[in-house]
């Protein structure tokens, strides 16, 4: 006759108890949101002084409640010089963005259509430019600039900041160039469009997600460049907004810093717009849509 044995069994928590968590692991959770805050204050507070400041009528160098008021708008926007910044810097990145769009789509075209001897190395070539620091580079810049009468005027900073901005501009387009498949230019010159009209009708509606990265980019680096106008600029009527803010800090009276921050916000307004602009569009476009039918 054999005896059936049972395994004891292990007594149960109770249903509402849960394992407590060590002590260590509280300690560590609680300093890495300290650390997180921490940083978070530390990238904000510029913001909120930027954005305080420019809408108080008794704005100064430190955070503070703010007595509302847009006047210090209504003087960056009636000043004598502070219009003028504004216009400059919108002149000099729009001019600079078009045409680094306008030699980055050919230039990205052909070196993703067509071979030849020592394209890759060509390509990092091309890279090594916004490897080399900018500051490496300036003076010799200045004197080609100066030998081609192109220093202190709009045309030769326009040239420069697109020529700058050349490379990312090339290797953005050129991969997306690449994802375009080529038998679809071919259907369109049986269709009998030439090649530029292919381009037109066919390439540049499918990297529209690659235009827009680019003249965000481009915009972006050409707009809150600081040492290239500095350089290459001596009358203060071509100066960009980024100098003129430069200026007002350094300025040896007394400065003013709600007109100062009121031109910061306003300097920060045209990127975030454009971000804002391009990031809708940019999801819009896609190459399966494409290839649908």
């Amino acid at each position: 006759m054999t005896h059936a044995t049972t395994a004891p069994v292990e007594p149960q928590a109770p249903a509402g108890r849960r394992r407590r968590t060590p002590v260590w692991k509280l300690v560590q959770r609680a300093l890495q949101y300290f650390l997180m805050v921490l940083l978070a204050l530390f990238c904000v507070a510029p913001f909120a002084w930027v954005v305080l400041t420019a809408v108080d009528a008794d704005g100064g160098p430190s955070v503070a409640l703010p007595t509302p008021t847009l006047d210090n708008f209504v003087r960056f926007f009636t000043a004598g010089g502070t219009p003028r910044l504004l216009l400059n810097s919108v002149i000099v990145s729009f001019s600079a963005t078009a045409l680094n769009l306008a030699c980055g789509v050919f230039g990205a075209y052909g070196l993703s259509r067509y071979r030849f001897r020592g394209r890759t190395t060509f390509m990092f070539a091309i890279l090594l430019i916004r490897v080399i620091p900018p500051p490496a580079t300036i003076v010799a810049l200045y004197l080609l600039m100066v030998k081609m009468h192109l220093d202190d005027g709009y045309l030769g900073l326009i040239l420069v900041e697109a020529a700058a901005a050349l490379p990312i501009t090339l290797w953005l387009l050129k991969g997306t160039i690449d994802a375009v498949p080529f038998e679809l230019e071919e259907a369109a010159w049986l269709d009998g469009n030439t090649r530029f009209g292919a381009i037109r009708r066919v390439v540049l509606p499918l990297v529209g997600p690659g235009l827009g990265a680019a003249a965000m980019l481009t915009f972006m680096a050409v707009w809150g460049d600081f040492l290239t106008p500095l350089v290459l600029l001596q009358s203060p009527d071509l100066y960009p907004l980024s100098i003129g803010l430069f200026r007002s800090f350094t300025a040896f009276n007394q400065v003013d810093w709600g007109v100062l921050a009121a031109s910061a916000v306003v300097y920060m307004a045209p990127p975030a717009v454009l971000y804002l602009f391009l990031r809708r569009h940019l999801m819009r476009s896609s190459l399966g849509g494409a290839l649908k039918g």
